[in-house]
């Protein structure tokens, strides 16, 4: 059987770890990595001995056609990236993150799809992602009832990049506090520009929509170094619904997790890549796809395991 022919888009944290996952995927090959030209041979080591292009058509020209490519890069830039990709025949899968966007990319993304007959699983990575899975079995266990989505405390890696765009801004990391009852705050560390005000940065970041819903404080440290005491890669979950199963009330349902945010996330997306091989041309999320077509395998042995 041949390999599933990946690219990663984007060589940050989660395109590092989807390197590791596809590595460890027997039924994928990764044909290489695209990132901008000046970035290129910066990680030598992290790269995996995969090699790095400045665009697709040079991948291209000397890998050859890929199936898949994940798309690792910040989520403002994903809606543009998908298109790009599904025009160029390549299925995608991304980890989109701002959710109340997720219908619009969706609904632009859907028609797209089918006119280039390819597939394209968009908001996969654990919330978005599996956490949606979660909270759709929720509902379906217990149809009346609240969803709580409790995160945290843990680093945002899209509140970070989102923070790292701010005028201003050299450097950020954005720390999720759980406040309970689906509640949650936001501290952000940052490292300002020579001369820049510490309140004019919180004022930017309060307007910019991954934080204007949410309680924020804004917090100066002197460099990337301080940045890296402050936050690592740990995150986590708890959700909670409380509802009824019929007649029968006070029906209680939690799932916990503590994880690795980029490992997970990149895990999910190499887990999608093997999902688009087996599904028909149209857009996705996680909650419109049968769990079984993310496992390595035969269908009916999963079905004799799990089921």
């Amino acid at each position: 059987m041949s390999k599933i022919k990946v690219i990663v888009h984007g060589f940050g944290n989660i395109g590092k770890n989807a390197l590791l996952c596809i590595k460890n995927a027997p039924d994928m090959e990764c044909l290489g990595i695209i990132r901008r030209k000046e970035s290129i041979k910066n990680n030598p080591v992290e790269t995996l001995g995969f090699k790095e292009f400045p665009d697709f058509e040079s991948l291209k020209a000397e890998k050859g056609m890929p199936d898949v490519a994940i798309l690792a890069a910040p989520s403002r830039s994903v809606p543009e990236l998908v298109t790009e990709y599904l025009a160029l025949g390549v299925n995608t899968v991304d980890s989109f993150d701002i959710h109340d966007e997720i219908p619009n990319l969706i609904t632009t993304v859907t028609p797209l799809a089918k006119r280039y007959n390819k597939v394209a699983i968009c908001a996969a990575g654990w919330d978005p992602g599996t956490d949606s899975v979660l909270r759709a079995l929720f509902e379906a266990m217990t149809p009346a009832g609240t969803t709580f989505t409790n995160f945290g405390r843990g680093r945002s890696m899209g509140h970070s990049v989102a923070a790292r765009a701010i005028e201003g801004v050299k450097d950020a990391t954005s720390i999720t506090i759980p406040l309970g009852g689906g509640r949650h705050a936001r501290l952000v560390y940052v490292v300002l520009e020579k001369g820049v005000k510490l309140e004019d940065v919180e004022k930017r970041i309060k307007a910019d929509a991954y934080f204007s819903k949410d309680p924020l404080e804004v917090k100066a440290v002197a460099d990337s170094f301080a940045l890296s005491q402050v936050a690592d890669n740990s995150h986590g979950v708890v959700l909670e619904r409380i509802g009824a199963s019929g007649a029968a009330s006070n029906q209680r349902l939690s799932f916990d997790m503590r994880i690795d945010n980029p490992a997970l996330t990149a895990q999910v997306l190499v887990s999608c890549v093997r999902a688009t091989t087996r599904l028909k041309a149209d857009a996705y999320t996680l909650i419109d796809i049968p769990p079984v077509a993310y496992l390595l395998g035969d269908r009916m042995e999963h079905i004799h395991r799990l089921v």
